[in-house]
């Protein structure tokens, strides 16, 4: 289903129960899509779930969409928001997938197929007609009706299933078996329960087995959602928070009727149940499962916290921001959810190739059974090798191949906070060429830093030129303002509070400090711009020049009293990120071009560009250029006409390179507008991640390919070897439910990632 849609169109999402393979979904993706007013449908087989997309101002009901799946022999129900269900009926002890009828079946099977490994010694034993037909009928018509049900309906509907293939496999066994004991009462060695039977106990076995599998592909669904506690207290409204009964003061309620402006109380060792700010307290919260952030984070009053991170060591009071569907957790299940729902574009040809396939098998089996028999001139062998190849060619492999891969993919990547949105991206990230970076808030921390402090006075002490120039900006919201005052914190100067301030536009700020050695005096913090053309500042102009070519922003303390003098040079800059010079690293030894976009002017870009190892720099870039800048780089290479490029960012000017880039990666430290157009989000402002973001995508693209290898090539050479008889029924039945369950270990094998320097 595309992601291009009308943003005025709405989506269901439906669980569906009774698929059994590739062929069950495409049955109802075309049922979906001849009901008037939908615009697309998906369907999955490994999750269960359809997902509808009704075109804007449609009339379509959901009853009318329900009624269309269960026509075509499938039951279906609206999905609950993030819902998972433990005891779901099919995965339960006794439910039609349950373990509770794989072993009853395998109970009332084994005296029937167990003579069989005595022959090689000579030992040719078997129940009597009488007792292996009342063995073999309770598993043919009770244990396997499903099979009936599900073939029956599925003809009903004008296609074939998987139910299908074995129910008419397994008749034809026990139908002939029933033939042969009427015909010869007593040669029990000439039936073939066995093979009807195995053949029901060993596809049972495997959709066990695949049922199993199935939930831990969506493993990392269920670990968030773990992360939601049930309840909240709530503090009683008007509490004076900082009392010392205040912590008694609260009730707890059901999360769905916690809202915002709550305010909540979390003891440590609780999970925080909201989004919000800190009102009350400080702590270290562990956000692992969240962010990817494996060490717990210093969060004091006034910071921003996730609902389910887990509260460490202190008591918090947390104003409710966003809670249920708007909070970060709810948005983040939501995307891994998408993204194992869609289709990656290869399952196109699975969908195509599943069309045709059931009655391509069913043709084949016929004239298996013809020509054998023609040749053979027996119609118990031509019969056995007909149900051979109707058994074998059952189609679960193919369908679970993509979406197996693609789910087990994207959760162990949202469990390092890389949230992969489109399935697309995991078969364009293996032909990933070059990568391009925003710089300010993805390879810099996007936020202005006092890089140096230099005296230009004989003042011993350098903590005094810091407090008058961070008094000077005291309440003022400008971000060098600010800059300047955490340089003071982190220092541990206190600032000194001026008189007279007065804010000078496009030059800076005077005041007259109310004690120090220049106190009543007045002082002026300004630009070094705004001191050019005036001689007597020809050599403060030349100390700051060297960080001017650096792309810094540079001011300058002056002692306005007569003489005019200068008393400290401040430059100030946005700081790279600790691991930016790491993750172009490790582009590099993927074979990834690095580009870096910047606004500054070239030489500073460039500047900062060699510091890390860029490849190449773009200065001076507009916003509105980037889109640009990207397309010339797809076409650039006269070697490769067609370059694939990765784009990554966290700003609304970001967007449209994010869109235009064959994948686009946002920083969930930067804005909504960047992450909706990016197909992968990096849950933490670290860009080592992108390196490990390509790195699991290729990863999950390679799974793609082995699964749907094995699948097809399972099929090619186990339908010619049971047309020549070298499978029997209870081999291929066996083959086939191991095929599936080969295909879902194969994509298991993906949950051992771990990104490189874990």
């Amino acid at each position: 289903m595309s992601s291009q849609n009308d943003p005025n169109s709405s989506i269901l999402t439906l669980d569906i129960t009774g698929m059994t393979c590739a062929s069950c979904v495409g049955r109802v993706e075309k049922a979906l899509d001849r009901i008037p007013g939908v615009e697309a449908a998906s369907v999955n087989l490994a999750t269960e779930q359809a997902k509808v997309r009704l075109k804007a101002n449609s009339e379509t009901m959901l009853a009318g969409v329900i009624a269309a799946v269960q026509k075509t022999g499938y039951e279906a129900k609206l999905s609950t928001p993030h819902g998972y269900t433990q005891t779901k009926q099919s995965h339960s002890f006794w439910g039609s997938d349950g373990l509770a009828r794989v072993l009853l079946s395998f109970t009332l099977s084994a005296p029937l197929f167990l003579p069989m490994f005595l022959m090689p010694f000579g030992i040719h034993w078997a129940l009597s007609p009488k007792w292996q037909i009342l063995l073999a009928t309770p598993v043919q018509f009770i244990l396997g009706w499903r099979f009936y049900k599900a073939g029956f309906k599925s003809l009903l509907a004008g296609a074939g299933n998987m139910d299908l293939l074995v129910a008419l496999g397994t008749s034809a066994a026990y139908g002939l078996s029933v033939y042969q004991m009427i015909a010869s009462p007593h040669a029990s060695h000439e039936l073939y329960f066995e093979g009807s039977t195995v053949i029901i106990c060993m596809v049972l076995l495997g959709k066990w087995l695949e049922a199993r599998a199935k939930q831990q592909t969506s493993e990392a669904i269920r670990a968030l959602q773990k992360l939601w506690p049930e309840n909240a207290k709530v503090l009683n409204p008007n509490v004076a928070i900082g009392e010392g009964t205040f912590l008694e003061q609260y009730h707890e309620l059901p999360l769905d009727q916690v809202f915002p402006k709550d305010r909540i109380l979390v003891l440590p060792g609780e999970r925080i149940p909201v989004d919000g700010v800190i009102v009350f307290g400080n702590s270290h919260i562990d956000e692992s499962l969240l962010t990817g952030e494996s060490e717990p984070v210093k969060k004091l009053l006034g910071t921003k916290v996730i609902g389910g991170s887990l509260n460490g060591e202190g008591v918090l009071v947390i104003d409710a921001h966003a809670v249920g569907v708007e909070s970060v957790l709810s948005q983040i299940i939501t995307l891994v959810e998408d993204a194992q729902t869609q289709k990656a574009p290869i399952q196109k040809l699975v969908d195509r190739v599943s069309e045709i396939f059931v009655p391509s098998v069913i043709a084949i089996a016929i004239i298996t059974g013809i020509a054998n028999w023609f040749y053979l001139d027996s119609a118990s062998i031509a019969i056995l090798r007909a149900v051979s190849v109707l058994v074998i060619a059952c189609p679960c492999a193919l369908g679970l191949a993509t979406p197996a891969a693609i789910m087990a993919g994207t959760g162990v990547a949202a469990r390092f906070g890389i949230l992969i949105k489109d399935p697309q991206v995991l078969e364009l990230a293996h032909r990933l060429n070059i990568v391009a970076f925003d710089k300010t808030g993805t390879l810099t921390i996007g936020k202005p830093r006092v890089l140096a402090f230099i005296p230009v006075t004989d003042v011993s002490e350098e903590n005094i030129l810091l407090a008058t120039a961070a008094g000077l900006q005291m309440g003022s919201e400008h971000p060098l303002a600010k800059a300047l005052l955490d340089a003071a914190k982190d220092a541990g100067v206190k600032p000194i509070p001026p008189s007279d301030s007065q804010a000078i536009a496009g030059i800076g700020i005077t005041g007259k400090p109310n004690s120090g050695p220049w106190a009543g005096q007045n002082i002026a913090l300004q630009s070094v711009a705004s001191l050019t053309g005036t001689g007597s500042w020809a050599e403060i102009c030349s100390k700051a020049q060297p960080l001017l070519d650096a792309g810094q922003t540079v001011s300058v303390l002056v002692n306005q009293e007569l003489p005019p003098s200068a008393l400290a040079i401040i430059a100030f800059g946005d700081e790279l990120k600790p691991n930016a010079k790491d993750a172009i690293h490790s582009l590099h030894q993927l074979h990834i071009r690095t580009v870096m976009l910047s606004g500054d002017n070239s030489a500073a870009a460039n500047r900062v560009g060699q510091s890390i190892g860029i490849d190449e720099v773009f200065g001076q870039i507009m916003p509105s250029n980037k889109a640009e800048i990207i397309l010339k780089l797809q076409t650039s290479s006269k070697e490769h006409p067609r370059q694939y490029v990765a784009m990554v960012g966290d700003g609304v000017n970001d967007a449209p390179a994010l869109a235009t880039a064959d994948v686009g990666m946002a920083m969930s430290t930067g804005t909504d507008v960047a992450m909706q157009a990016a197909g992968i989000t990096l849950m933490r402002g670290d860009p080592s991640l992108v390196a490990d973001a390509i790195d699991i995508s290729k990863r999950t693209w390679k799974k793609i390919q082995q699964n749907l290898f094995w699948a097809f090539a399972f099929n090619s050479t186990g339908i010619p070897l049971a047309a020549l008889g070298y499978l029997s029924p209870m081999l291929a039945g066996s083959a086939m439910a191991l095929s599936s369950f080969c295909v879902l270990s194969n994509a298991l094998l993906l949950k051992r990632w771990r990104p490189s320097r874990r």
